[in-house]
């Protein structure tokens, strides 16, 4: 659905933020996009929808340039960003003046999920609280039923209770006709949500691997069992020792995001990247 080739992209031409990156999304899938702070995630997302123009490179939504913002393509994408705009309207005077742009827009699924997320009805939307405003437009992003749905740090300002019930809708709204992108330097949040996760680090990828076959392929250890030699990566935490070693045994291991972030993002992962773009029968020497 989504691909990027060849983008080259940045604010100064003196600091590219992006040189020659490569990403390909596909229908069917919700995508965890994580990076640390000023990575880049949110000017790849905006790459992605058409509000930022590629220095070189291209970056198609269904072999059309997303920055050429035709109404095919439109039609079929939500770009909500991290911070929402409410205006002086109730849910039903924002449905009335803003569905109409999403022709498979379902005012049923709205209402549900507004009920589900606990946000009235009958209010304007600009007194709302913060984090109400955000799930209204969470609400409203889902009820669009747009192919491409791109949400960036939608937990920010969610309490608890509500990031449980967004990760209950939002795998509720996929299909296989539905491709999800979801950015965040909350990993936590996206553990149990996500099936594909996508890391941003240095300009490039450098991570865009489906959630069981990282499973498949490593062993998130802790305690004892991760300062046995061999790991990819060793470090610490409240817990304890914890560690990533390869799957030699083939048992599944539960992927620890946080963990895998930090061993993708501080120092040295090369033997890292080396086995998992590596056919599953070689192994590293």
């Amino acid at each position: 659905m989504v691909r990027i080739r060849n983008l080259h992209f940045g604010y100064s031409k003196k600091h590219p933020l992006f040189q020659a990156l490569n990403l390909s999304l596909d229908r069917g899938h919700i995508y965890g996009l994580l990076g640390k702070n000023g990575a880049g995630k949110t000017t790849l997302l905006k790459n992605i929808v058409g509000l930022a123009f590629p220095w070189q490179g291209t970056c198609l939504i269904d072999e059309q340039p997303a920055a050429a913002r035709k109404p095919a393509v439109l039609e079929d994408l939500f770009f909500l960003p991290e911070e929402v705009y409410a205006p002086a309207l109730t849910a039903e005077q924002f449905v009335a003046h803003t569905a109409g742009f999403y022709p498979r827009f379902s005012t049923e699924q709205l209402y549900e999920y507004l009920e589900e997320l606990e946000v009235p009805r009958g209010q304007k939307l600009n007194k709302f609280s913060h984090g109400q405003q955000k799930k209204f437009m969470i609400a409203f992003a889902l009820a669009a039923n747009t192919g491409l749905l791109v949400l960036d740090e939608p937990t920010n300002g969610l309490d608890i209770p509500s990031k449980v019930q967004f990760r209950k809708i939002l795998a509720s709204a996929l299909s296989e006709e539905r491709c999800m992108v979801i950015s965040t330097h909350q990993v936590r949040d996206l553990e149990s949500l996500i099936d594909t996760v996508v890391v941003v680090h240095n300009r490039e990828i450098v991570l865009n691997h489906d959630i069981d076959q990282l499973a498949e392929r490593l062993t998130f250890a802790r305690g004892a069992a991760a300062e046995a030699p061999g790991a990819f990566y060793q470090g610490a935490s409240v817990g304890g020792p914890v560690a990533i070693r390869p799957n030699e045994a083939g048992a599944y291991s539960r992927v620890d995001l946080e963990l895998l972030f930090n061993a993708l993002t501080s120092g040295d992962a090369t033997a890292l990247h080396t086995y998992l773009n590596q056919p599953r029968h070689e192994s590293v020497q």
